[in-house]
């Protein structure tokens, strides 16, 4: 549920969290229990019932870079979080571009990728066209790890049987002959994973390299079965100061409280 901004506290610096991720939600928790900022979080708009926040929380697009620009001064935000997913590449976009054109201060949250390491058997791709390409000609029981707002992808290679697991329903089913769905809210235990995949008898997974422990389950589970993983690599994000914790982003906060 959208809260007013008009009812926040005052006085103290203004914080905009542009969040979506497990590490937004955990930033609004620790600065509510430190209190000394005024947060606000916002949200893509993109699932459905999103978890709760400590914080008072939007949803929606701003309208590009200058809605979100428009949107620090006229809120009067002293300092800008980017903790998006490190997929969501426009959004970070428009932060870097917002956040110089209005004055304020920003850094990104993102959450390391995952390393492939022994016993993994990944094939990499730069793009998601690019991945369900080298998923080859022949059937093959997918297990998809993405959003359901990419999906549509899959459609280029109908002769797979895809096994899509998203938050929320996806709407319109896919043009595919053979496709199942599972509606799920990480995070996934590997023995859960293990016994997904033998279940379905899943021979590639699908996966976009977003990094995190909620959703790794599927990366251990598949090398301990030898199933090989369709990586797709992370798009180019901005050059912007970085930090990959929410104890660095605290720390950075602290050291900007004497400028706001």
């Amino acid at each position: 549920m959208t809260t007013p901004f008009s009812i926040r506290e005052t006085g103290a610096p203004r914080l905009l969290i542009l969040g979506g991720t497990a590490e937004a939600r955990e930033l609004a928790a620790a600065l509510a229990a430190r209190r000394g900022f005024d947060v606000s979080l916002s949200l893509a708009g993109r699932t459905r019932n999103p978890l709760p926040s400590p914080a008072p929380t939007r949803s929606g697009g701003f309208g590009g870079a200058a809605g979100l620009a428009a949107h620090l001064k006229a809120e009067r935000i002293d300092a800008l979080v980017d903790a998006t997913h490190p997929f969501a590449a426009i959004i970070s976009r428009n932060a870097a571009q917002a956040a110089q054109s209005a004055g304020v201060p920003l850094l990104a949250l993102l959450r390391p990728q995952w390393q492939c390491e022994p016993g993994d058997l990944w094939t990499q791709a730069a793009t998601l066209p690019e991945a369900v390409e080298k998923l080859g000609p022949a059937p093959r029981r997918v297990l998809v790890a993405l959003g359901r707002n990419e999906v549509r992808a899959l459609e280029a290679a109908p002769q797979h049987h895809y096994l899509v697991r998203s938050i929320d329903p996806v709407e319109p089913p896919l043009d595919v002959p053979q496709a199942s769905y599972i509606e799920a809210r990480g995070p996934f235990a590997e023995e859960d994973e293990r016994a997904l995949l033998a279940a379905h008898r899943i021979d590639a997974i699908l996966s976009k390299n977003s990094g995190g422990a909620a959703t790794y389950g599927k990366i251990t589970a598949a090398r301990v079965l030898g199933i090989e993983v369709v990586m797709v690599a992370r798009p180019v994000r901005p050059e912007v100061e970085t930090v990959a914790s929410v104890g660095e982003v605290l720390d950075w906060l602290e050291t900007l409280r004497p400028a706001l």
